[in-house]
């Protein structure tokens, strides 16, 4: 069965039901209609549309126009209504678009033609900026995405998911949940995360439902309202790496947690621990899902194959074997994988190598910080040093405090050298750090320190 087929007839299947929790299935498949024969139509005079479709407030018009680009084989582009002026430049500049759907912007759509070499077939792009911050978008098909969501359900051996997102859907983190859910013929909930923030929680049963979560909205949810979250089958966590203490409180309150390993290059988790084995302290990230296979290389950094692997950075379309991350990891004897951090990251001081990872956990287990970041910042001397830039539990918390008490568990090589104190980290909405920016922060900070 094409893909065409498949997706109208899940949805038709559907039309009474109502498995799009809060929204009428059969408006579902209007929308999807309606936006398959406006693609349709254009596609008549245009060989291998772009089309960039932004979320713009409204997740089920953005969800039929996303099934409809399938359908119609697209080449369609998720981007982020929150963008400013200089991303916007840049992704149009990139896309050259045919059609925008979901942003108003003053764009000549005619203007442009593009002459990237790519396949004439359906292709799915989706944002991915890493710690640089500039926007780069993963190439992916529908059946890598399919075979995501097969490697999900075989490992956690399920029939049907029914997701909870309060991700955005632009985002793999997000979209994966409505893939998972809608090819499994599930139900999916979407809600804003900000309503959670205001402590709007929904009064319904997920006794039966996974949501997905980053570090940083587990601690808050943790904080405010641990109920909430007892009551879900499976909580997914990814985007970025949990601190050691966020884990202690979550195994307290014996939460159902499953910390997962992937990027939007494999499209979601390659690898995950059941909530099982994380209640009984099992501290790796997991094990590799079905349709995946994960080696090291002699550096010990994680080289993934799988079926849901991208295709590339647009445009440059290729079909890759293999994907060499810049993690470090090993495996136990019962092949679970423990992630040491990034090489990138590695501060290399006075010929000794460091791991920031090592060095936030222990920050954090004190209790004194809210949120911190390590970094090494050139130096003459050492090559590097470690520098430690982070945001105070309470404005009153002497920095000699948490420096006294972390000497009794890091070597002195592994004790920061330069503490910054600031409001708020760059994280991105899924929390991954903006290295730039920090390397940016920490050296104004010295510069005022050390003024030439």
């Amino acid at each position: 069965m094409n893909k065409i087929n498949k997706i109208l007839d899940i949805i038709t299947a559907r039309l009474n039901e109502e498995w799009i929790i809060g929204y009428d299935s059969q408006q579902f498949y209007k929308l999807t209609q309606n936006y398959l024969k406006q693609f349709t139509d254009l596609k008549q005079s245009i060989d291998n549309p772009r089309i960039i479709l932004v979320n713009n407030n409204n997740n089920f018009e953005f969800l039929a126009a996303f099934l409809a680009s399938i359908m119609s084989d697209y080449h369609v582009f998720l981007c982020d209504k929150k963008w400013q002026e200089k991303e916007w430049k840049e992704v149009l500049n990139l896309v050259k678009p045919n059609l925008i759907l979901g942003l108003n912007i003053d764009y000549n759509l005619d203007k442009y033609t593009n002459n990237w070499q790519l396949p004439n077939k359906n292709l799915i792009m989706i944002p991915t900026g890493g710690t640089s911050g500039n926007i780069r978008f993963a190439i992916h098909t529908w059946e890598t995405l399919s075979a995501s969501v097969q490697g999900f359900i075989d490992f956690f051996e399920l029939e049907k998911v029914n997701s909870f997102c309060v991700l955005p859907l632009h985002h793999v983190s997000g979209l994966m949940q409505f893939m998972r859910s809608f090819l499994t013929r599930g139900k999916i909930i979407i809600y804003p995360y900000s309503n959670l923030k205001k402590e709007i929680f929904p009064s319904l049963n997920f006794a039966d439902y996974f949501i997905s979560l980053v570090p940083t909205q587990l601690h808050f949810l943790l904080t405010f309202n641990p109920e909430f979250l007892k009551q879900f089958k499976t909580i997914l966590l990814g985007g970025a790496s949990p601190w050691n203490s966020l884990l202690t409180k979550a195994r307290e309150y014996k939460l159902n947690l499953s910390p997962t390993y992937g990027m939007t290059e494999t499209a979601s988790q390659v690898v995950t621990l059941k909530p099982e084995n994380f209640l009984q302290n099992n501290k790796s990230t997991g094990q590799i899902l079905p349709h995946a296979q994960i080696n090291l290389t002699k550096e010990r950094l994680i080289k993934i194959k799988a079926k849901s692997l991208y295709f590339g950075y647009y445009p440059n379309y290729q079909l890759k074997e293999h994907l060499i991350t810049d993690d470090l990891g090993y495996f136990d004897e019962e092949n679970y994988l423990y992630i040491l951090g990034r090489n990138s990251q590695k501060i290399i001081t006075g010929g000794e190598n460091v791991f920031p990872k090592e060095i936030e956990n222990v920050i954090l287990e004190t209790n004194l910080v809210q949120d911190i970041a390590i970094i090494g910042v050139e130096d003459e001397q050492w090559g590097e040093v470690v520098t430690a830039i982070y945001v105070p539990q309470d404005e009153k918390i002497n920095v000699n405090l948490i420096k006294k008490i972390i000497k009794q568990q890091l070597s002195p090589v592994k004790q920061p050298k330069y503490w910054v104190q600031v409001q708020k980290l760059p994280r991105n909405q899924q929390g991954k750090l903006n290295y730039q920016i920090l390397q940016k922060i920490a050296k104004t900070y010295l510069n005022q320190k050390n003024p030439l």
